[in-house]
């Protein structure tokens, strides 16, 4: 079924093939795209509906965008489905998380490996037992940008809920009991952060084999302000874009150099 009636856009973001680049950003908030794409040489507003804003523009004379995809799984994978079939292949998701590990603080960035599925919408794509994990080339791209922008930072597993309030108040929900124990299961692994849509990115871009990696900035760590821990919070969201543009011009070049060889 389609339903763009011949208008040659995809459904949900209204962008068509030829109007984004190979490189997009993954941001959830549509008003960080405008801030996003002051990072790019010559960019052009091309769409916006729904929760989904486009911009195009160029890094190091390269084709790139920035998406918006709104909160959650479900408008996240939209936006990665559509953006695949406008000929997208490398995508970047930006945005914020909350710490959990407590060497996590408010301000830090944090570059996910992985994701724990804890939402719904990777479940109709992968069966439970499939791991949503970073494309490798993407991590290490984004690593090496912190590193280059001596930046603060942490690269692990993160976990992604459907429930903002599941996550901050599980007491007083109906399932509290899960929650809890959930979280506290998350905690002992090792899990650096939460947020919200990184599983069902990660879990999409594999089944349509192409690049996903995260990066995020910490807002606050709820778990340092339960132990009495100064516990900052940072809400400018400049030094994730900082990390995730570099990132892009790591991977530009790197892709550069595989067909130059």
């Amino acid at each position: 079924m389609i339903y763009s009636e011949g208008s040659g856009k995809e459904y949900h973001i209204n962008v068509g093939k030829g109007e984004v680049g190979r490189y997009v950003i993954l941001p959830g908030d549509p008003k960080r795209c405008a801030k996003i794409a002051e990072h790019f040489e010559n960019p052009e507003f091309v769409a916006d509906n729904r929760e989904y804003v486009t911009y195009t523009g160029y890094l190091d004379g390269v084709k790139v965008s920035v998406t918006s995809t709104g909160i959650g799984g479900p408008s996240a994978a939209i936006a990665l489905e559509e953006l695949v079939k406008c000929g997208a292949d490398t995508f970047v998701r930006v945005g914020t998380c909350g710490g959990m590990d407590i060497n996590v603080k408010g301000g830090d960035v944090v570059v996910a490996t992985g994701a724990i599925r804890a939402e719904g919408t990777s479940k109709e794509y992968a069966p439970i037992e499939f791991p949503a994990v970073a494309d490798f080339e993407v991590a290490n791209a984004l690593v090496a940008s912190c590193r280059e922008l001596n930046k603060q930072y942490h690269v692990g597993v993160v976990q992604c809920k459907d429930s903002f309030y599941g996550q901050h108040s599980p007491e007083t929900k109906p399932v509290g009991y899960e929650l809890v124990n959930k979280w506290d299961a998350w905690l002992r692994c090792g899990t650096l952060a939460s947020e919200m849509e990184s599983a069902a990115l990660f879990v999409v871009g594999s089944y349509l084999k192409v690049r996903v990696g995260s990066v995020f900035l910490v807002i606050a760590n709820q778990e340092r302000q339960k132990a009495g821990l100064e516990n900052i919070q940072v809400h400018d969201t400049e030094t994730a874009i900082e990390v995730a543009i570099q990132g892009l011009r790591n991977l530009i070049k790197a892709d550069k150099e595989k067909i130059s060889k």
